[in-house]
């Protein structure tokens, strides 16, 4: 999978089919190697001789003076530590400035492991080429290389913090001792995924000065707003197994006056890389957030490394949901969450790892057979109306009897009334379970609380998580919008970690509905709720969608469910729909002239035997539909839509009223003629003549939405810089074309 943005070739990425992309330069000579993660190809340096061996890009990039740019690959060697520099290059391909150099790893490797840097481009280049390099102690070792990435830096979306401060490639300036400690840099071998960019081959290292608590802090305060709900992480490498490691949310006022801390402690089962979240409401008079990691009760010398520092906008476990993330999670502890009755005890899950949702769950211990009752803190629930009470579980034996209810509270905080639902019994498989409860909120409710009766079978555990308190909205949405001729479908309820497949059903036949990445059929879900534009549904017709959602785990259809329906229409039925299901956002309504006259043409051969009156003539598969259709285009913008849908060339879908004859079909578009109407210039009608050719249904992903406006843009990314690491080109912004 080529990495996004990147600015080589894929063939000098992931070195395959060969290593065309790369030159060796220094003591080394280059071949094609096999084993790699991103293909199978390597570049296998091998030096010649005792030293330093270097090799480059062949090609050289372009770069802006005075712009940061990170560059990164996974290497492999049993032999000897390796660098990775960016060399920077002017208008005549002579090296400008120093080249940027990471740290060398601190020890060989045979595993693959991330190497990187970051730097800004000196005054005067305009060009730059990746350089890799390793320093032998003989003649005759081997270096292997792969994954190579030459771009703007990775910035994980909606960080407040900032790329200098989220990754160690630019340098340590961001982050400060705290408490009783140093910050440098250090280059560990460590194995990251093959496709996570997100954190590099350098990381941040603090080092405690003397026994006792020691801490380490970003040394700016980012804006933030009081009673926004924020989350913090950090990948945490702690120097022992049992070592105190935690990350803290910090809370600053405009003086700079910390109004309040927030912080989550690591519960490791070794001496990995574990990723550590922490979230919090900030306070009233909040103006700043920073984050800050550390050990307490720390040994003099000891290391805690820590990399991939994010601060966001907390995420919801759920659309809608009135919960804290922490309340939901579990990531820093059990929240507002109370044993209300019964034997039952609830604690943090240990060790780090154990969740459905995060790193960590509630644990749910029963000393016996019996009921409990566990209670969440009490959130708003205004408006009143439906509300869902949702959570997550996994038995660690037995089956459980697992209910969540609803109680209510007034304005006043005193109680009105609390569900009484069955509970459901769940079965521990070694899988999560999701059960929950739609419960109308009574008259004058203001708060609400969830309570999960429990019912264990015997003493053991349960796991609960991903809990959520929202607005109970219905499984599917089904919108026809005549005017940009989709219905747009939404589906609610779905499981994170299943398949889906949806069909499109009219009248008695069924289909495939087109998604982002081509056809939804066994696509797996990473959400509970999806939104899907459906361009290619038929006009004049009822439409309903049917999904069915494949559990991996259980090996088996869990759920097959069938909307509402919906109708396209066009305003007149002289209307002619010409899409492009590959990229909507060039889709056009016109008015139709001239319907097309079809033939059917079929290739044949004829022998002509002597003696015999009739020839033998063998045909091939009679060919589809083809014939002109006539349009009109009445104003200059209709003339440009027209001419912006042909431009690509793509296989477009047809789509006019039932009753006419013509079915929709996709086709090949010909040699366009743009007839005018009048010889006057200044008229802007034209009638078009395009020629047809009947074709299959195009393969591959809906690019984008013909809805796409700049308000979506202002609302779906933070800053210039998320929309940059997201989109290549500006063109791609306009078609909304994610994924760099």
């Amino acid at each position: 999978m080529a990495i996004p943005g990147n600015f080589l070739s894929a063939t000098t990425e992931s070195v395959d089919p060969d290593t065309s992309g790369w030159q060796a330069v220094v003591n080394c000579t280059k071949s094609l190697g096999s084993g790699g993660r991103n293909g199978d190809g390597v570049l296998t340096l091998t030096s010649t001789a005792a030293g330093e061996m270097q090799a480059l890009t062949v090609a050289g990039y372009v770069v802006t003076a005075n712009v940061m740019y990170q560059v990164f690959a996974d290497a492999s060697s049993a032999n000897q530590a390796e660098r990775i520099g960016i060399q920077w290059l002017n208008k005549l391909l002579t090296p400008v400035g120093p080249t940027t150099w990471s740290l060398t790893t601190s020890s060989a490797s045979a595993t693959w492991h991330r190497v990187g840097v970051a730097g800004v481009a000196p005054v005067g280049a305009t060009r730059a080429r990746v350089v890799l390099s390793a320093t032998a102690a003989t003649g005759g070792k081997t270096h292997f290389w792969e994954n190579v990435y030459l771009g703007a830096p990775f910035v994980t979306p909606g960080n407040l913090l900032g790329f200098g401060t989220e990754s160690a490639e630019a340098g340590t300036s961001s982050w400060v001792p705290d408490v009783n400690s140093t910050v440098a840099s250090d280059a560990p071998a460590v194995s990251w995924p093959v496709d996570w960019y997100y954190s590099g081959g350098e990381v941040f290292k603090m080092t405690v000065t003397a026994n006792g608590n020691s801490s380490a802090r970003t040394s700016q305060v980012q804006p933030a707003t009081a009673g926004t709900q924020y989350r913090g992480y950090s990948y945490l490498n702690p120097p022992t197994s049992t070592a105190v490691c935690w990350v803290e949310l910090r809370y600053w006022d405009a003086s700079l006056t910390l109004l309040a801390t927030k912080r989550s402690t690591l519960a490791q089962n070794g001496t990995g890389w574990y990723r550590q979240y922490v979230s919090g409401v900030a306070p009233a008079g909040t103006t700043g957030v920073s984050l800050a990691v550390g050990i307490t009760s720390a040994t003099a010398g000891q290391a805690l490394r820590f990399e991939g520092d994010v601060v966001q906008e907390a995420p919801a476990i759920m659309p809608g949901t009135v919960m804290p993330y922490e309340d939901g999670s579990f990531e820093q502890g059990v929240g507002a969450w109370t044993v209300s009755s019964g034997t039952a005890t609830i604690a943090r899950s240990s060790p780090w790892g154990t969740a459905y949702e995060g790193v960590y769950s509630l644990t749910v211990t029963s000393p016996g057979a019996g009921a409990s009752v566990l209670a969440s803190g009490r959130y708003p629930v205004v408006p009143a109306g439906s509300w869902r009470a949702w959570v997550q579980v996994k038995p660690g034996a037995g089956t459980w009897q697992v209910g969540p209810n609803i109680h209510w509270y007034d304005s006043g905080g005193a109680s009105i009334s609390r569900s009484a639902l069955a509970a459901d019994g769940i079965t521990a498989d070694g899988t999560w379970w999701t059960t929950w409860n739609d419960i109308t909120a009574p008259a004058g409710a203001a708060s609400a609380a969830i309570e999960v009766d429990v019912t264990a079978p015997a003493a053991g555990t349960m796991q609960m998580d991903a809990v959520a308190l929202f607005p109970a909205l219905p499984s599917w949405d089904v919108v026809a919008d005549d005017d940009l001729g989709l219905i747009t479908v939404t589906m609610r309820d779905l499981d994170s970690g299943d398949n889906l497949t949806l069909y499109r059903v009219a009248g008695t036949g069924q289909s495939l509905v087109r998604g982002p990445d081509g056809w939804l059929q066994g696509v797996l879900l990473a959400s509970t709720q999806m939104v899907v534009e459906d361009y290619e549904a038929p006009i004049g017709v009822p439409v309903t969608y049917r999904r069915e959602l494949y559990v991996p785990s259980k090996g088996a259809v869990q759920q097959s469910a069938t909307s509402g329906a919906a109708q396209l229409d066009v305003p007149d039925p002289s209307d002619v729909w010409l899409k492009d299901p590959i990229q909507p956002q060039r889709n056009i309504r016109l008015m139709a002239a001239v319907a097309p006259d079809w033939s059917r043409p079929i290739e044949a051969t004829e022998y002509r035997v002597r003696g015999r009156r009739n020839p033998v003539i063998l045909y091939d598969v009679r060919g589809g539909l083809a014939g002109t259709l006539q349009v009109w285009t009445l104003s200059d913008a209709e003339r440009a839509g027209l001419h912006f849908l042909l431009d690509t060339g793509h296989p477009l879908l047809i789509q006019l009223s039932p009753g006419l004859g013509i079915d929709d079909m996709y086709v090949a578009v010909g040699e366009a003629t743009e007839g005018r109407h009048i010889p006057y210039g200044g008229e802007p009608r034209r009638l078009w003549s395009l020629p047809l050719t009947q074709q299959d249904a195009p393969i591959g992903g809906v690019g984008g939405s013909a809805a796409w406006t700049v308000q979506d843009v202002a609302t779906t990314w933070s800053t210039v810089l998320d929309i940059n690491a997201t989109y290549a080109t500006v063109f791609d912004l306009l078609l909304d074309n994610r994924g760099v």
